[in-house]
């Protein structure tokens, strides 16, 4: 009866092992969709720019171009910048000049803090004009300065009109406190923050939502700082406010000094500037304009794929 037993087993272990072993499902069958969830990418639609901030954005996007524009052209009458009172122009901090040679020869001249660059084309001298910033760079283009002053003068109060309801409704609303002002633990990721837009890697997910922590701080910097001085410095100017705030010239040293700080200012809203439509393109210009002008943007979230 043993033998008969051990018989049997030996030919069932024979007939399994026989036996062609089963395929895998495929993974788009019934059975393998139930072990495994889909790995797509999805997208979030966010309300990012609220309605007042959209329009102050846009109404600044002429104001400081005709601004900057006029202003070169102001500039243009004495191209040069001192920190003193006195204009000597032996000893300006800036100086932009055509300086002709012994052979006739005429080139533009930058002087900066005493140390001269052969600037001919740009600065100096270009399209055979002598004159400091170019007149593809001024408004007007021709050398008028009466009119360049009646620009700068009536669209910087429009910028300053603009300003002020931007700041008061990001106060009223909280948007600067909340969105503007980086927190504690914003500030102790600016290392990583600064590394990774040094190699074009910029956030996404949930991180695209918000503001980084370089941006708090460039928005920051011009809402509080950089804006404010080039409204204080370009009163500061004006004869007939010192007359009634005497105390402008004193804070900033003087006429000629409050004229060096307004110009750094900005070139400093210049630098801002290009750096701020750099990173639209970099970050996805279509999705940055599209909430920009409807206030909705497009956050993609990478998929994870996972068992069930």
């Amino acid at each position: 009866m043993a033998v008969l037993v051990q018989s049997t087993d030996a030919a069932f272990r024979r007939a399994e092992e026989s036996r062609p072993m089963a395929e895998p499902p495929a993974l788009d069958s019934p059975r393998a969709s139930d072990q495994m969830v889909s790995s797509a990418p999805s997208t979030e639609r966010v309300y990012r720019h609220q309605l007042p901030v959209r329009i102050s954005h846009w109404l600044n996007v002429p104001f400081l171009i005709i601004l900057i524009m006029s202003g070169l052209q102001i500039f243009n009458a004495h191209p040069a910048l001192y920190w003193e009172d006195p204009s000597d122009r032996d000893h300006a901090l800036l100086l932009i000049r055509p300086v002709q040679s012994d052979s006739g020869e005429i080139k533009g001249v930058t002087t900066i803090l005493g140390h001269q660059f052969d600037t001919t084309g740009v600065l100096g001298y270009s399209d055979g004009m002598r004159r400091a910033f170019p007149a593809w760079a001024t408004i007007p283009s021709a050398k008028w300065l009466a009119m360049g002053r009646q620009w700068h003068l009536f669209f910087a109060w429009l910028f300053v009109i603009n300003g002020l309801l931007f700041t008061a409704y990001a106060f009223a609303s909280r948007h600067a406190t909340r969105d503007l002002v980086p927190t504690g633990n914003d500030l102790r990721g600016i290392g990583k923050s600064v590394k990774e837009h040094l190699i074009l890697r910029h956030p996404t997910g949930d991180e695209a939502k918000r503001y980084n922590v370089l941006q708090k701080l460039a928005y920051a910097t011009v809402l509080f700082i950089v804006a404010p001085l080039i409204v204080l410095t370009g009163l500061a100017m004006s004869p007939t406010i010192d007359t009634a705030f005497p105390w402008l010239l004193t804070i900033f040293e003087g006429r000629q000094a409050a004229r060096t700080i307004h110009f750094v200012a900005c070139f400093s809203f210049v630098g801002f500037i290009v750096i701020h439509v750099l990173q639209v393109i970099l970050t996805g210009f279509f999705n940055n304009i599209r909430s920009m002008v409807t206030g909705w943007f497009v956050v993609k979230h990478e998929g994870v794929g996972h068992e069930a």
